[in-house]
């Protein structure tokens, strides 16, 4: 099995995420000035209760960045939690409540909501792939198709929903893609199999880094299955095979079977919720799903006043 890339939990790294972006959020919703609205209409001196409430069936996630932003806005709210990150939800579902001025409950209510929302959106999206592809012994992989600025906290909201995290950015492997042949076939006017762009990037990386050479992942995205038996024999950690029929994925999983060769293969393109369980049933190891991040819908979720 590949040596495997970062798995997100929730660290300082995701805190300094969320950080950066409860700053923006609060600049876009205050711009440095009031709530007009609460401050208008609201006594300085009350207090508020409310519940943050799931409206439908899904998996929740962002839970830890309610008491964080409530931090980084320095608002006196308490928050108690009732859920934690990667639990199934039904609709009505208590998650969690605060308590504190109303002024503050009412101007942090939509942002926090965001977060949670589209956090747990990713969860259930990908808790619907993983569900499909039970019992083939597929893995459901995200991408780099990630909202900027969000990438760390939607990789984690994917590991809440049962996913796996593919490579965190461009500096933690290597993946070989037809865009860099193609670009190398035009700069040096000669033609770069993707077996021979492995053995130079595994040579590139002793020269590098010569440390952490053999343990930097490599892997490289084919379109064929001649590519694939060309590759085999240089032993990526992975190889992508690039929109492939069933047909073909059936039939390079044949091939990698009958060499001996340890390689995963992750299958990729024309991925949904409708062909995720073919996919799967080829006999790949994984299979990679932009749509985790990219197309995710925000989970409902509301604050009931009490």
């Amino acid at each position: 099995m590949l040596a495997e890339f970062h798995q997100m939990t929730w660290d300082q790294s995701l805190e300094d995420d969320c950080r950066q972006l409860v700053r923006l959020a609060v600049r876009e919703d205050l711009d440095r000035h009031m709530d007009l609205t609460t401050v208008a209409l609201v006594d300085a001196r009350s207090e508020g209760r409310a519940a943050v409430v799931a409206r439908q069936h899904g998996v929740v996630c962002g839970l830890h960045a309610i008491p964080l932003a409530l931090d980084e806005m320095e608002i006196a709210v308490c928050w108690s939690p009732q859920r934690q990150d990667g639990d199934a939800v039904e609709p009505a579902a208590v998650l969690g409540t605060l308590t504190g001025p109303a002024r503050d409950l009412l101007t942090a209510e939509r942002l926090l909501l965001n977060f949670v929302g589209r956090l747990s959106g990713v969860a259930t999206l990908t808790r619907q792939y993983v569900q499909q592809v039970a019992g083939t012994g597929a893995r459901i992989h995200d991408t780099r198709k990630t909202t900027p600025g969000w990438r760390r906290l939607e990789k984690y909201a994917v590991r809440c929903g049962g996913g796996c995290n593919h490579r965190t950015g461009l500096f933690d492997a290597v993946l070989i893609k037809d865009n860099h042949l193609a670009h190398v076939a035009h700069a040096d006017q000669q033609s770069l199999s993707p077996a021979q762009a492995v053995e130079l990037v595994r040579q590139r990386l002793r020269e590098m880094l010569p440390d952490d050479a053999n343990a930097t992942i490599v892997g490289v995205e084919v379109d064929s299955l001649d590519q694939l038996s060309q590759v085999l024999p240089t032993r990526p950690d992975f190889v992508l095979l690039d929109n492939m029929s069933l047909t073909q994925l059936r039939e390079a999983v044949a091939l990698r079977d009958a060499t001996g060769i340890d390689v995963e293969l992750e299958a990729s393109g024309g991925v949904n919720l409708n062909t995720v369980t073919d996919i799967a049933r080829t006999g790949v190891d994984r299979i990679s799903v932009g749509a985790l991040t990219h197309s995710a819908t925000a989970l409902d979720v509301a604050m009931d006043w009490k």
